[in-house]
């Protein structure tokens, strides 16, 4: 694939000092620039980036070592949505010779480990450089494009860096069940991290590492790992309080307020519920042709602390409902220090919404505002009838099982926190700020 000129960032144009370039925090990215990629002498370099790998002043790291000549880039891999970001959920977009650099693109979207060794092999490269920006949900697949190039890595006797950035939903917390991975191994979580985990994209290199989990992947085969750690960064930071520019890290990602509910709203992915793809608010919007402002009422009557939602309807441009008109809710959610922060729960947030809607509207019809009768129901996987979507979403079946039986949101919280906690010390051992 040729991306043409236009869609590319002009990295040539001279720097401007933008306010960003005095932000509280460097990236992983910018104290290797400022050493002037010293750790990198003498290799040969593949680097896995997309949109979100830029230097404070917006320009994108790929184009920036490049243009420098300190650094011997000799590929690139793009993960889900593509190395520019041009493809929508679920695509990217495919191999290709960059325009910007000359350099080969690997498509490295959910491909198998052999594909991953051989873009490695042919590259020449003997280092992989992770530089994305990631949103803190377990299934948001960057963090797994990263393990399954580790995994490809170790195979090849070669080492990996990653550049770190922050979780822009805070590093003070991890909610949500914890992935089964003895029963769930997809491109949306492949070992036992919680749902909304806490940790920045080099602490989960260092678990995946120190949990034995990539050299079990590779059959036995151990990896280099290492970790340009971030300076300034805090865990009770928010992204406003990085002072870092945002760039939207997939198509549905537009604010950082997106991110802060994905967690737990993403689960909607799984339901016959629109989750707000194709507006401009995903993620925030819900809603059916057969949802209405009953179910408004229902979520302010259990007094979720720091939530408010409205009613609101929507006619989305793609996915569920497309250029139809449906009408359901707005979430906000309104956090305002550390503290907050801390308690906020994404995940039990989805899971009283989920509730809520299947309370209200299995065997439903027409709500009078839409066009289509129809209910609240589960989707499968795409192209696989044995198992549900949203199981494959949450890593297990508690959330849809439970919803089914009757259990309140609390019960369905109560049931995953013993795992939870597990995970919580072990994530202790891993942290870096």
């Amino acid at each position: 694939m040729k991306i043409p000129r236009a869609l590319l960032l002009a990295s040539s144009i001279p720097t401007l000092t933008w306010a960003w370039s005095r932000a509280p925090i460097r990236t992983g990215l910018e104290v290797l620039r400022a050493s002037n990629y010293s750790q990198l002498a003498g290799r040969k370099v593949i680097i896995l980036s997309n949109p979100t790998g830029v230097t404070p002043e917006l320009n994108l790291g790929v184009d920036v070592m490049f243009e420098s000549g300190a650094v011997d880039l000799v590929g690139v891999m793009g993960p889900e949505h593509g190395f520019r970001g041009t493809a929508q959920a679920g695509g990217s977009e495919g191999t290709f010779t960059d325009e910007q650099t000359g350099l080969t693109v690997y498509d490295a979207y959910n491909v198998n480990t052999s594909t991953l060794v051989r873009y490695i092999a042919e590259s020449g490269a003997d280092t992989v450089l992770f530089d994305i920006q990631d949103v803190g949900a377990r299934f948001y697949t960057y963090t797994w494009a990263m393990y399954d190039t580790m995994v490809a890595e170790a195979l090849t006797n070669t080492t990996y860096m990653v550049l770190d950035r922050p979780n822009p939903i805070t590093g003070l917390n991890a909610f949500g069940p914890v992935l089964d991975q003895t029963k769930y191994n997809s491109y949306v979580g492949r070992r036992a991290i919680a749902q909304a985990h806490g940790m920045t994209s080099g602490e989960l290199a260092k678990m995946f590492v120190g949990e034995k989990w990539i050299q079990e992947a590779a059959n036995g085969s151990e990896l280099a790992l290492e970790v340009v750690q971030m300076e300034g960064w805090e865990r009770w930071m928010t992204w406003a309080d990085t002072g870092l520019p945002w760039v939207i890290p997939s198509p549905n990602m537009p604010t950082p307020d997106s991110a802060l509910i994905y967690p737990g709203t993403c689960m909607f992915e799984g339901t016959s519920i629109s989750e707000g793809r194709g507006t401009t608010r995903p993620f925030e919007l819900l809603g059916a042709t057969f949802t209405n402002t009953t179910w408004v009422d229902k979520m302010r009557s259990l007094n979720i602390p720091k939530t408010n939602y409205r009613f609101a309807c929507f006619s989305p441009t793609a996915s569920k409902f497309t250029s139809q008109i449906v009408c359901g809710l707005q979430s906000y959610v309104s956090l305002h220090g550390p503290s907050d922060y801390e308690s906020f729960d994404p995940v039990y947030l989805g899971v009283a919404l989920l509730w809520s809607a299947k309370q209200l509207y299995t065997n439903t019809t027409d709500s009078g505002y839409g066009n289509t009768t129809g209910s609240f129901h589960w989707l499968f996987n795409s192209g696989d009838s044995s198992q549900y979507d949203v199981d494959t979403l949450t890593g297990g079946t508690l959330v849809r099982e439970g919803i089914e039986a009757g259990w309140s949101p609390d019960q369905i919280r109560g049931a995953w926190e013993s795992d939870l906690r597990e995970f919580k010390k072990k994530r202790e051992s891993y942290l870096l700020y």
